[in-house]
């Protein structure tokens, strides 16, 4: 099946480099990051996560969990941290997901149902679909699903951004403008008509048009 915003992510089992878990109870009451690689020892994907490791302190500061997953055995992906550690800088500080008979990349509709064989014959190119972000909520469900191809490196400070306006509008009723960071001016939600607007911001808002009503982020 397709996943869209607001499905519920499907719930597994699985081996990781930090043991067994089960995906539902190990994101508890956080947020959460999935994010998929095709292939161990690959070479977009080893500064994805390198760079991952060193911003992780920001995603902690945010309640948000972050795992790995890469369609090989979780052997090698400790082997792969070796290298990530040496190339990048930073020690990979999550947990890396192993999913050599592909039931997790199946499950999130990255493969088809059809796709076989042994992980160590089968090609990046021939996984080069696991190439996902899903951000999960602590409810979850599904917020935010980035697809990207092999040869493009994901951008993980445009997820963090992102996190930080979904925080933002599941606790107030606004929404954030094209290009928002934290700190910047926000959008009255089109939820709110005019008088509940006035209660919430007795101050008032700029509104270039009715429907464009502006102001500064709440605290």
């Amino acid at each position: 099946m397709a996943f869209r915003i607001g499905d519920t992510a499907p719930d597994f089992q699985a081996q990781t480099t930090a043991g067994p878990i089960r995906f539902h109870e190990w994101l508890g009451d956080s947020w959460g990051i999935l994010f998929s690689h095709p292939k161990d020892f690959t070479p977009v994907c080893t500064t994805e996560l390198g760079y991952m490791a060193r911003l992780k302190p920001e995603f902690d500061k945010r309640n948000v969990k972050i795992i790995g997953l890469s369609v090989d055995p979780v052997d090698r992906h400790t082997g792969w941290a070796k290298d990530i550690e040496e190339t990048q800088g930073t020690a990979v500080n999550f947990p890396m997901i192993g999913d050599p008979d592909l039931a997790i990349s199946k499950l999130y509709d990255m493969l088809p149902a059809e796709a076989y064989g042994d992980p160590a014959k089968r090609t990046a190119s021939d996984n080069q679909t696991v190439r996902n972000v899903f951000v999960i909520g602590p409810d979850k469900k599904i917020k935010l699903i980035l697809i990207y191809p092999m040869t493009t490196g994901r951008n993980f400070d445009e997820v963090l951004r992102v996190i930080d306006s979904m925080q933002l509008t599941a606790k107030h009723k606004v929404a954030t403008p094209v290009n928002w960071k934290q700190g910047e001016d926000v959008i009255i939600a089109g939820s709110v008509n005019d008088d509940d607007a006035k209660k919430i911001y007795p101050q008032g808002w700029k509104a270039p048009k009715p429907y464009l009503r502006i102001v500064p982020q709440p605290k």
